[in-house]
This record gives structure tokens, sequence and C-alpha cells, in this order.
């Protein structure tokens, strides 16, 4: 772990001022408080325990991966561990109940898709629209279309 710091200023006094390194082991970090502290002052405790769970070789990689991917692999899981899945933290929550996913496992699983369907789908979201029985939507379209057709008579 490298902690360098320099100072800036307007003074003469600084102007010939180095700037200051600090190299040390992560095992010889992981024991050093001072400069736990000055590592969370500087950037943060959120930083601070990114880097200790580093040194410690606690790094959740699944965690850092980019969503589009992330979206790929949920979208092949139960729905009983996507709802697991949802419960690991607010990122997969937001993953997990994203319109994204839920629009992706409706078109895998469902043989066709009108586009009546598709923007009750956006009015509602698609994981309503998943968990929704075919009679329940069916019922919801046709108030859809209802009420499309008495605003298209005004």
């Amino acid at each position: 772990v490298i902690f360098r710091w320099w100072k800036i200023s307007l003074r003469n006094e600084c102007r010939e001022s180095r700037p200051g390194e600090i190299k040390e082991s992560q095992e010889d970090f992981l024991g050093d408080s001072s400069l736990h502290i000055q590592v969370a002052i500087v950037f943060g405790a959120k930083v601070l325990e990114h880097v200790l769970n580093l040194c410690r070789g606690n790094y959740d990689f699944l965690e850092r991966l980019p969503v589009p991917l992330l979206l790929y692999i949920i979208s092949f899981l139960e729905l009983e561990d996507i709802a697991r899945l949802s419960q690991v933290s607010r990122r997969f929550k937001m993953i997990c109940n994203s319109n994204a996913l839920w629009e992706n496992i409706v078109e895998n699983l469902c043989d066709t898709i009108t586009p009546e369907m598709k923007a009750l789908a956006q009015e509602i979201g698609w994981k309503k629209v998943f968990f929704t029985n075919r009679l329940q939507l069916q019922l919801q379209l046709r108030r859809r279309r209802q009420k499309q057709d008495a605003q298209k008579k005004k």
C-alpha cells in the first residue's frame, strides 16, 4: 500500500516542500491505525473499507461486474435465486428489480410478445407483467385498448 501526499500552498516557505510517501506491506498497513485514519480523512470511510478488504483478500469480483453482464448472468437463475440475490446488496436489489432483467426473462419465457403487451409493460413494469396471470393480463390489455379508443374518439 502506497500513500502519497503533497502540499499545495501560495506561501513561499512551502514551495520547496517535496511530496511525501509511505510504503507499507499489506500486513503492515492492516496494523497501522494512524494510516487508516489518514486514508479515511482524505478519501472517506468507504475507500478505507475497500482498501482494508483488498489487503485482507476479501474482494467481491461479482459486485464489480458491469450491469449488462450481471443482467445476462442473472437471467439464467431460478426465480427463488433472483429473490435471494436481490437481498444481497442495494446494487443487486436494483438490478434484480430492473425492467431490463424482467423484460429479458419475459422475452425468454413467452412465445410471442405483442407491441400492445410491450406498451403495457412499459407502463406497469415488466416484473408486474411477468407475475400477472394470463387472465388478469388480458383484462388489463382490454382496459388499456378501451381507454386508448376513448381517447381517440375525443
